[in-house]
């Protein structure tokens, strides 16, 4: 028997039970891994709150490394023994073991560790999504990464300065504005006391910038819009505050001919090359010491509910795994 997460209904972190499961032998196509660390995103608390929908009763979570136990019979990828990691899109990996389909999976390379990249894998591609893939940054732009020290923002901005370009990242407290400085950014706003746009206008001598990426929401909106340059792109990657909605068409207008993005991972990451090639990028970046993975948080998996809590109250830095 393994040890899971489930959830029956849609609400708050208590919704979270950890029950026991009957994993059973893999079919075809299927692995079996027993894991050693977990990643816990705020993408798990929108498929537990209903942000995005989920058919119930579900397990939850999409991220993971461990070890195969077993392996199906058609598969050849992957022996008994052999580490391995996955960031979905099945979901269902806060637990202790598993089925994963074998596609999803990759190779842990031997010198990167278990906590690093469960901490760092579904996150670091997301941000390699957002700035290579969706906002094709270049070296010397200036751009804003709103809650910079969270666990996807240091990885983004530390992700930005390996790649040339200036941060300016937003914090909503001294102590996490060290934090995003020390991972590389060039200018900190403390959000809750300084107008956002109005200091962005101030860095950039007015200009705005080419790209804000925000994965805080609705609390963050009007102030992305009011940072662009002539022609700039918001890319809104997350609802961390709640969900944009109503946005009106003129507002892109008066923003300088505004584009706006709402990015899906799996949209990005639709081949088996596309998958296998950011994975790559991911585990040099953090080989060649571009991008320090910082674990804020570590909690075992019977307190997974306590994990989400710490999330949404914003009271985490850097990232947040669960010990089986």
């Amino acid at each position: 028997m393994a040890r899971a997460a489930k959830i029956e209904a849609i609400g708050g972190p208590e919704v979270i039970r950890i029950v026991d499961v009957e994993v059973g032998q893999p079919g075809p196509g299927e692995v079996r891994v027993r894991h050693t660390a977990i990643g816990v995103n705020f993408i798990d608390t929108y498929h537990r709150g209903g942000v995005y929908p989920v058919p119930l009763p579900s397990g939850i979570g999409m991220e993971a490394v461990g070890v195969v136990e077993a392996v199906g019979p058609d598969v050849t990828a992957f022996k008994i023994g052999d580490r391995v990691t996955t960031f979905g899109p099945k979901i269902g990996s806060y637990a202790t073991e598993r089925l994963v389909p074998a596609d999803s999976l990759f190779l842990v390379p031997d010198d990167i560790d278990d906590e690093t990249v469960a901490a760092s894998l579904l996150k670091g591609l997301t941000t390699e999504a957002l700035v290579e893939r969706a906002a094709r940054v270049q070296a010397g732009w200036t751009v804003l990464v709103h809650a910079a020290a969270g666990g996807v923002g240091l990885i983004l901005t530390q992700w930005l300065k390996a790649i040339g370009a200036t941060v300016i990242g937003t914090a909503g407290s001294a102590a996490k504005a060290e934090r995003a400085t020390a991972a590389g950014a060039d200018h900190i706003i403390l959000y809750d006391e300084e107008d956002v746009a109005a200091r962005v206008r101030e860095i950039t001598g007015g200009a705005g910038v080419p790209v804000v990426f925000d994965g805080v929401g609705a609390a963050t909106w009007e102030a992305s819009l009011a940072s662009l340059a002539r022609r700039g792109l918001v890319v809104s990657f997350g609802n961390a505050s709640g969900v944009v909605t109503g946005v009106a068409l003129g507002s892109l207008t008066q923003a300088g001919s505004a584009f706006v993005t709402r990015p899906k991972l799996f949209d990005y990451y639709v081949e088996p090359e596309e998958r296998a090639a950011g994975a790559a990028r991911l585990f040099a970046l953090i080989r060649d010491g571009s991008i320090t993975v910082e674990i804020g948080q570590r909690f075992p998996l019977e307190q997974a509910a306590d994990a989400h809590r710490a999330l949404e109250s914003r009271a985490t830095t850097g990232s947040t795994i669960l010990l089986p």
